[in-house]
């Protein structure tokens, strides 16, 4: 899978229901958009495991290459999902050997407290440099690019 294909939906759950079989299971999140349904089976990624809940803040990441039906409210088979604190934003992305990801939103100065695992929670300890990231952080300055300490991030390898 291109993991630069994925796109992030975050929101909260307001709904978690048995899906066509038993080992899936449908999300209803609330978004500032509205109403999104993720499909969750055996083939997504939940970080650390979590047990997904209503009421739990989340980020749904889906294929943008992925055909999906038409309907209203959306329903995407999501990827990834993971669990998103409240003052809490995340990126995805591809960060060079600098930690500037691709596009130049955001610069990572990665500190002696951040967690850095992979995306099958464990530990990693080279460096996060020309890898996808996906970066949980909570304060970014007003520089350009801003930068960044983040709390946590995963490497896609």
């Amino acid at each position: 899978m291109d993991y630069l294909n994925l796109v992030p939906v975050t929101g909260v759950i307001v709904n978690v229901e048995r899906g066509e079989d038993c080992c899936s299971q449908m999300l209803t999140l609330h978004t500032a958009g509205g109403i999104v349904n993720f499909i969750v089976d055996t083939d997504t990624a939940v970080l650390e495991n979590r047990q997904l809940r209503a009421g739990m803040r989340v980020a749904a990441f889906y294929d943008s290459t992925v055909a999906v039906p038409l309907i209203f409210p959306p329903r995407y088979q999501a990827a990834v999902v993971t669990s998103v604190g409240r003052n809490q934003q995340i990126m995805l992305a591809y960060f060079d050997e600098n930690l500037l990801s691709q596009n130049g939103d955001l610069q990572l100065n990665v500190g002696r407290n951040t967690v850095i695992r992979t995306l099958n929670g464990q530990s990693y300890s080279c460096s996060v440099g020309d890898h996808i990231l996906l970066v949980y952080y909570t304060a970014a300055t007003r520089s350009i690019p801003p930068q960044t300490t983040p709390e946590r991030i995963v490497v896609f390898c």
